[in-house]
């Protein structure tokens, strides 16, 4: 996981003095971060449920990040590069299969979410965030991994399909289907990012042989 910490390292809004912490207390920090934001959105997380989650104090917070914004600004950036990498590294470049494509996207989401357990959640809230403050400080990176991921899926071969099926609309069916067993698995406080994984990987293979010839 190094890498990824240091590619967040040379980003422009990442906090420097922050990643000379032991990657323990980083993410611990994180972590506490990523579920309060997830919870409440922006509006109703408070610092004190973040600093008693991580077991730091209010102090500390403020000494790294400056502000809630500043923590919710971090933590974005640091998100979307996360993920970023660990999809690029994740789906083969080569592959031209739908379904296994968004299989190999799961698959890469997983292994994020093994060290932080909320990271999907907390970018899942910030599409719907509706602060102008908290907005705006994640309006540049917004779009990059929504991008990113209709360039992976767009890498299909679309032939492959029964001529009935429409591909949007497919798309769209598959991402409400991932997405709504990860809010239920939270929901039921079942979560585990390998039996979702699984679970996933059974519904797409469904679809997958309702949907190719």
């Amino acid at each position: 996981m190094t890498k990824k910490v240091n590619l967040c390292r040379i980003g422009e809004n990442m906090n420097e003095k922050f990643f000379d912490l032991k990657k323990e207390k980083q993410d611990r920090m994180i972590n506490a971060a990523l579920k309060v934001f997830s919870i409440g959105g922006y509006k109703h997380a408070s610092t004190d449920d973040i600093v008693s989650e991580a077991g730091i104090s209010k102090g500390l917070l403020f000494h790294y990040f400056g502000s809630k914004l500043g923590l919710y600004s971090f933590l974005y950036d640091y998100s979307v590069r996360f993920m970023k990498l660990e999809l690029t590294g994740g789906v083969s470049s080569k592959e031209r299969d739908y379904f296994e494509i968004r299989r190999q996207m799961e698959y890469a989401k997983m292994q994020v979410l093994k060290n932080y357990p909320y990271m999907q959640q907390f970018l899942d809230r910030c599409r719907i965030e509706d602060v102008s403050e908290a907005l705006m400080a994640i309006e540049r990176q917004k779009n990059v991994l929504g991008d990113m991921q209709a360039v992976l899926k767009n890498q299909s071969d679309r032939s492959l399909f029964k001529s009935e099926v429409d591909y949007e609309k497919l798309d769209q069916m598959v991402t409400y289907t991932l997405d709504g067993l990860m809010d239920a698995r939270f929901l039921d406080s079942s979560f585990h990012p390998d039996m979702l994984y699984e679970e996933s990987c059974s519904y797409l293979n469904m679809l997958k042989a309702l949907s190719y010839r």
